[in-house]
């Protein structure tokens, strides 16, 4: 069966531009932020600003990242579940723009929990810190980039969709 959609439609293309987006918003942009904290850390030691308090300010971002992650995990599958597809002739086109489409806002909410670094770096000064949570969510992106399995899968459903009368509903 997976055969039959590797030759009927192009993985690679359709994976490409979500892929891409996925890491530079997820690995590139995240390092790069990274970097920036490294260069303040090396400059001189930042004044931990919360004092006692930074422990519990860590547990608390660390408790909004793992639910930002249960959040993704949960919003990948509803958003793939619905109707991609506009019409049964442009089906590959349809699915690629929608697949872009639907990623880019999970792929931006899984990068936002590198910000929770960012942040505690700046009110603490503690860079490990920082670096734990964007490796935190370069992990999470791991679990919902897309991958050939993943699209093979939601390309079977979105024909049985099509197959039923069910079609992305333009406005």
């Amino acid at each position: 069966m997976s055969s039959l959609i590797d030759d009927d439609y192009d993985l690679n293309r359709i994976i490409v531009r979500p892929l891409y987006f996925g890491m530079l918003s997820n690995i590139i942009l995240p390092v790069a932020g990274l970097f920036v904290c490294y260069y303040f850390n090396n400059k001189g030691p930042r004044p931990n600003m919360l004092g006692e308090s930074s422990d519990m300010v860590f547990y608390l971002f660390m408790a909004m990242a793992v639910g930002e992650t249960a959040l993704a995990v949960w919003w990948r599958t509803k958003f793939f579940k619905s109707p991609m597809i506009r019409t049964k002739e442009t089906f590959e086109r349809d699915f690629s723009d929608e697949y872009l489409k639907r990623s880019r806002p999970l792929f931006i909410l899984i990068a936002s929990i590198s910000i929770y670094g960012y942040i505690y770096y700046y009110l603490t000064g503690e860079f490990n810190a920082a670096a734990w949570f964007v490796v935190g969510s370069f992990l999470v992106f791991q679990l919902v980039r897309p991958r050939h399995g993943l699209v093979r899968k939601l390309i079977e459903q979105q024909r049985k969709l099509v197959e039923q009368g069910q079609f992305l509903q333009t406005m």
